[in-house]
C-alpha cells in the first residue's frame, strides 16, 4: 500500500508567477524615433498607451495624434507616411507588429497625423 504525506507539496507546473509582470513601456522610445522620422518640427497632440494581449503575445497598444509644423509639413508628412509599416524601430525588448496612419489633415497649422501601433514583447 501506499500512501502520501499530508504535507505533500502540490505545484501546479502551469503557475506562472511573472504573467503580468511587463517590460516598460515602449511609447516614449517611440515618440522619440517617429519625431525623428518626422524631422523638423513636431508636436504631439495626443498621446495613449493601453496594455494589449492575445492568447501568445503581450504589448501595448499605442493612439497617436501629431502636428507636422512648417512650411514643408506636406511634402514631410508624405516621407514620413511612405514606407512606415515596413520601418525598422528599436525598441529595447519590444518590436513594432504594425504600424498605421489613420488619418491625415491638413490645416492653417500644418499636417496632423493619426497613428495607431501595436508593440509586441520580444521574449
Amino acid at each position: 500500500m501506499t500512501s502520501m504525506a499530508p504535507t505533500f507539496p502540490i505545484h501546479n507546473g502551469a503557475a506562472r508567477t511573472d504573467i503580468g509582470k511587463t517590460r516598460a513601456d515602449p511609447l516614449p522610445r517611440l515618440l522619440h524615433q517617429l519625431t525623428a522620422r518626422a524631422g523638423g518640427q513636431v508636436q504631439f497632440l495626443q498621446v495613449a498607451s493601453r496594455p494589449w494581449a492575445s492568447a501568445l503575445f503581450q504589448g501595448r497598444r499605442h493612439l497617436v495624434d501629431m502636428m507636422l509644423v512648417g512650411d514643408d509639413a506636406n511634402a514631410r508628412a508624405d516621407r514620413f507616411a511612405a514606407g512606415l509599416g515596413e520601418a525598422e524601430w528599436a525598441l529595447a525588448g519590444h518590436f513594432v507588429a504594425d504600424i498605421t496612419v489613420d488619418a491625415r489633415e491638413s490645416n492653417g497649422q500644418g499636417v496632423k497625423l493619426s497613428l495607431s501601433a501595436l508593440t509586441i514583447e520580444d521574449w
